[in-house]
């Protein structure tokens, strides 16, 4: 089933690509089938005139069947909504640098701007490929991630039952330690000047949205969508498919960032192995196997899903069995 969903979630990166509409299904049950099968047969034969003259012969054989099936529910209105036209909250997105997520893989996933420095926009060609400073500050925020000076407080707020907003889930605070070292305190200084805080400042909060009050940092978060069509634009497609207008040509970055954050290659056929793959009209679409960068920005991705979804959602249920 993990497997079933890198695929269908790929496979929703290149819809959007060419301008179709996105798929997405929810597994809300899984059953486990088996089917053990044993036979047993036995014979015995008597020849008086022959040498030997008895035959005595036996087989025993076993089988074992696995037949999961497997229960997916469309998200469709409200859910759809709540799910994937809905801002990440800040509150959500930040505290996954605590479990040892690389925030600038984060930042490109998730987050549009920060204090109006932009990231790259999707779906258009105008300013497609960002702000340089926007990368600039990325590649200081991990630095300062793997030095250990760079931390997230998170005050948890009671969220009224209905409420979506992104600034009622709670409180995000980060801090940018002090350090001995020269570099790194250059590395502090120039985030902090990024940011648009005080040199002697060492904590801000984080607010949603484009502007931000004096001792705040503006995140401007993406939808699943935006997230989704983030990936979208920086796909390799086939150079035909953009002569022949089916989609537009490849976005590329810019500033210190010239990487895609997830490499997706298309072609004819896909390697023999891959970390996912799906085949799209006539062209295949994969990640590849020996790409550690785009497999770990993939399975944040599939981290990002996973908090965008929420449970009971309405609409018809589909069954699928397995294979």
């Amino acid at each position: 089933m993990g497997d079933a969903e890198k695929s269908d979630t790929l496979l929703n990166v290149v819809r959007l690509r060419y301008a179709d509409t996105p798929i997405f299904l929810q597994a809300t049950q899984v059953i486990s089938g088996y089917q053990l099968q044993r036979n047993v047969t036995g014979g015995f034969e008597a020849f008086p005139a022959a040498n030997p003259s008895t035959f005595l012969n036996g087989s025993t054989s076993a089988q074992l069947q696995q037949s999961p099936t497997f229960t997916f529910q469309p998200l469709s209105g409200a859910q759809f909504a709540q799910s994937f036209i809905r801002p990440l909250s800040p509150a959500d997105l930040l505290p996954l640098a605590l479990g040892g997520l690389p925030i600038d893989v984060l930042f490109r996933l998730g987050v549009q701007s920060v204090n109006g420095l932009s990231n790259a926009v999707a779906l258009t060609l105008t300013g497609a490929a960002g702000s340089p400073d926007f990368f600039l500050l990325l590649k200081d925020l991990r630095r300062l991630q793997i030095a250990g000076l760079l931390s997230v407080r998170l005050e948890h707020n009671a969220v009224p039952e209905g409420t979506h907003s992104n600034s009622e889930r709670g409180r995000v605070y980060y801090s940018i330690a002090k350090t001995a070292d020269p570099d790194l305190r250059g590395v502090a200084d120039e985030t902090k000047r990024l940011l648009g805080m005080p040199p002697g400042a060492s904590e801000a909060e984080v607010v949603y949205g484009l502007r931000a009050e004096p001792g705040q940092v503006a995140l401007l978060t993406r939808s699943m969508l935006g997230v989704l069509g983030q990936l979208a634009l920086q796909i390799d497609v086939p150079p035909d498919d953009v002569a022949r207008h089916l989609t537009f040509p490849t976005v590329g970055n810019i500033g210190l960032e010239h990487r895609p954050v997830v490499i997706i290659h298309s072609g004819a056929a896909p390697p023999a192995d891959v970390f996912t793959a799906v085949q799209y009209h006539q062209t295949w679409f994969w990640v590849a196997e020996d790409d550690f960068d785009s497999k770990l920005a993939f399975t944040v991705l599939q981290i990002f899903l996973a908090l965008a979804r929420t449970e009971n959602a309405p609409g018809a249920i589909v069954t699928i069995p397995a294979g």
